[in-house]
């Protein structure tokens, strides 16, 4: 595939055109605004990924890729030895920001180790290096996601309904995303499909992010609140279901948006075949299973009070406020990969392709 610099640039997340600086659309606007940030410090993408101005696994690996090399560049003047201890530095502290995103820790690491293996080059070359790297990692995602919407689309038939949960598009990856990547690739193709997205409480990236670009890209695409999934899926209207991830575990359990495990629990039900789509860089072998998988708790504020004018319960009421959840391997059809699709077992055939 023959990867342009309008892509990356098209795209939710890019290098500015100086090299200097990461720009992103901050996904805390949309849909009613687009407003594009420009982050330089350590300080500034580390917020920009906690608050969720950039986010989906792919994207946050994006930004963490291109944020170090901004950094790097930053540090070019300093002697190799501070210049390493900062970097190093710098990648532990972006780390910190998610926990659960196998990408960032994944990109940031890859970016870490060129450096460190090409120490005896000297700092600027170490730098030049980084951004060859950086730039890498995004094209080999618009690979990916070109890849995974192929191998997804394989899955479902012209006139499907889907449904999907929080967003995995193009604002959470690049290209075509990776959960609703086969269905803007069919859209292309003239396949028609209709998607159920749901709102996804509490910071509703359903209803701001994926119904905003299907019905962009249009798609047929019906907004419902994540209780009324059930009863979609009982009326007969939904065909198959395409959920993102942020971490796979060797053994296919995974972590995705909190109310994924409840989805898959309702598509086994309803005998409704349920997939995860993901990049190879969000499963992690080193993970035995989902029991492994550290999950993010996020403020009570998102529940209470961040949609609305006045707070909706009192504020002594506690509120717990998990980001993710851990769907059991048992509840799925297949993980498709930008290297194909993986059926039960899923420990073993895991292994066989990534071990």
């Amino acid at each position: 595939m023959n990867i342009t610099h309008e892509d990356r640039m098209g795209g939710s997340v890019h290098l500015s055109e100086d090299g200097k600086k990461v720009i992103i659309l901050d996904q805390t606007q949309l849909p009613n605004r687009q407003v594009y940030l420009t982050l330089g410090t350590a300080e500034e993408i580390y917020d920009a990924i906690k608050v969720l101005a950039v986010r989906g696994a792919p994207a946050i690996g994006i930004c963490a890729a291109y944020g170090m090399y901004v950094l790097a560049e930053g540090r070019e003047k300093e002697d190799a030895d501070s210049f390493y201890a900062g970097l190093h530095k710098d990648g532990e502290y972006l780390i910190s920001s998610r926990p659960t995103a196998v990408n960032l820790s994944w990109a940031v690491k890859r970016m870490l180790a060129v450096a460190d293996q090409n120490k005896e080059a000297g700092v600027p070359e170490v730098v030049r290096l980084l951004g060859e790297e950086c730039i890498a990692i995004h094209n080999e995602d618009i690979e990916m996601c070109s890849r995974i919407s192929e191998y997804g689309l394989s899955l479902v038939k012209d006139g499907d309904g889907i449904l999907t949960h929080c967003n995995a598009g193009p604002l959470a990856t690049s290209k075509y995303g990776t959960a609703i990547g086969p269905m803007l690739l069919g859209k292309e193709r003239g396949l028609h499909f209709h998607v159920f997205a749901d709102e996804t409480r509490p910071l509703l990236q359903g209803a701001r992010l994926t119904s905003y670009e299907l019905y962009k890209a249009g798609v047929d695409v019906t907004l419902i609140c994540d209780n009324m999934a059930s009863l979609v899926m009982k009326n007969g209207w939904v065909q198959a279901c395409f959920v993102g991830c942020d971490r796979i575990a060797a053994n296919g359990d995974f972590a995705n948006k909190i109310g994924t495990s409840g989805v898959a629990i309702l598509a086994k039900h309803y005998g409704i075949p349920f997939y995860t789509l993901g990049p190879t860089s969000t499963i992690d072998m080193s993970c035995p299973s989902g029991a492994d998988i550290r999950i993010e708790e996020r403020n009570p504020d998102e529940i209470k009070n961040m949609w609305y004018k006045e707070p909706m319960a009192l504020n002594e009421v506690k509120c717990f406020n998990p980001a993710f959840d851990v769907t059991d391997h048992e509840l799925l059809t297949a993980i498709v990969t930008d290297q194909g699709i993986i059926y039960p077992p899923f420990d073993v055939n895991l292994k066989k392709m990534f071990g």
